[in-house]
């Protein structure tokens, strides 16, 4: 080898990689630890309604550390994540001493309990509700189909002039729907022959002709019928308690 010129060469060549190498690596861990080029600033940018920056710095105050190089931006994105009303998060490092944060807020759709609101993309989170929200619910991991059900409810009705202020499903996936002019609509469960959209569909159809017809308030709809719907109409006198509901056929 030592009497190879190629080989020596090569083998040189390979040690000043190897330098330059460990000589990178150990400005690179050099800069990770050194107390200069600090971070003095975190910038906001984003949806901020509800979130503020003394929010973000309460949050970040002595659970991350390091200079501009050394934080760890994934800590930041995971505390940041844990605000109320917080979406999506994202964090890049902005020269010289900066971060920037830019944040997606959840846009609450409605109620979903008493401490949890729903978003239109069927997601929960935390927080109080800002003016009218209507109400929806249902079991455990149902958010995103009583969501598309309430989106498609409200189109159906929207005819009547009407929309929609409770949606609920039970535990047996049977639905009820309750109207912002008070009345309640017994959906009941889905059909493959008829789903409830096409219950509703039939009613908001049919209605109007029945309601001139009555010409009384109606408060509850029982669709759960295959031809028809029975509504019950509070001061409609009756010939006796035991006397059913009046029914339409659709």
């Amino acid at each position: 080898m030592w009497d190879n010129p190629r080989l020596l060469n090569l083998a040189a060549d390979a040690l000043y990689l190897a330098a330059a190498v460990l000589a990178v690596a150990l400005l690179w861990q050099a800069a990770l630890r050194a107390p200069y080029l600090p971070v003095r600033s975190v910038m906001l940018v984003g949806d901020l309604a509800h979130v503020d920056a003394e929010a973000v710095h309460d949050q970040l105050a002595g659970r991350v550390a390091g200079n501009f190089f050394g934080l760890n931006l994934d800590d930041v994105r995971r505390l940041v994540a844990e605000l109320p009303r917080v979406r999506s998060v994202e964090v890049r490092r902005d020269w010289p001493d900066a971060i920037v944060v830019r944040i997606e807020e959840h846009r609450p759709l409605a109620r979903w309990s008493e401490r949890e609101l729903v978003s239109a993309e069927g997601e929960l989170f935390e927080g109080q509700p800002e003016g009218a929200l209507p109400q929806l619910g249902g079991p455990p991991g149902s958010e995103r189909e009583v969501v598309r059900r309430y989106l498609l409810l409200r189109e159906i009705v929207a005819p009547l002039g009407v929309e929609p202020v409770q949606v609920l499903v039970s535990a047996r996936y049977a639905w009820q729907v309750r109207l912002s002019n008070g009345m309640t609509l017994e959906l009941g469960r889905d059909d493959a022959r008829q789903p409830i959209e096409a219950r509703l569909a039939r009613f908001v159809a049919a209605y109007p002709r029945a309601a001139a017809s009555l010409n009384r308030r109606v408060d509850h709809v029982d669709l759960r019928y295959p031809n028809g719907f029975a509504i019950r109409v509070p001061d409609l006198p009756l010939a006796g308690e035991d006397q059913p509901p009046a029914r339409r056929r659709g």
